[in-house]
């Protein structure tokens, strides 16, 4: 799977290490900081099982599973359709001087199968600017729900072609 192109994007989080860890890996979180997410439903969340439901706004449904974790540091999922192809993503809690970071990377699906040449220019133009403006939109949630204490309105950081409805 990392041979795969990958996205990824970083911001600081105004909150502790443990806050912000206690924040991601609370069951259902994604209700209350995903600016395109429309519900999101555990399966299980128990016993080092880890796998919830994530309906976007336009109705686009991924399962998520979480296959690695560490206290404090984040956490490896992937998602995707139930029965499709998933991507890989890296969930990284980094501290520097006392201001806490938040990092999502992202090893899409889409072009895994193609040759890295080949999938070059797709990646360029539609994959890597798409993929940061979401991630971009998902940490600025999180860190609007941590500085606001109120769930992030939906769209709140602007449409999102893919995961919006329209």
């Amino acid at each position: 799977m990392n041979k795969t192109w990958s996205v990824s994007n970083k911001q600081q989080i105004e909150c502790s290490v443990q806050s912000l860890w206690a924040l991601i890996i609370e069951p259902g979180n994604l209700n209350l900081v995903h600016p395109f997410c429309r519900s999101n439903e555990i399966i299980e969340w128990q016993n080092g099982n880890y796998r919830d439901v994530l309906v976007y706004l336009n109705g686009l449904t991924y399962f998520r599973e979480i296959i690695k974790f560490e206290i404090n540091k984040g956490y490896t999922l992937f998602i995707g359709k139930k029965r499709g192809k998933k991507s890989k993503v890296v969930w990284e809690i980094t501290s520097f001087k006392n201001q806490t970071y938040l990092s999502i990377t992202v090893y899409p699906y889409l072009l895994s199968s193609w040759p890295k040449i080949l999938s070059f220019v797709p990646y360029i133009l539609i994959i890597n600017p798409y993929l940061k403006k979401y991630l971009n939109s998902v940490l600025k949630g999180i860190n609007f729900y941590v500085i606001n204490k109120t769930t992030v309105p939906r769209n709140h950081f602007g449409k999102h072609r893919w995961f919006s409805k329209f």
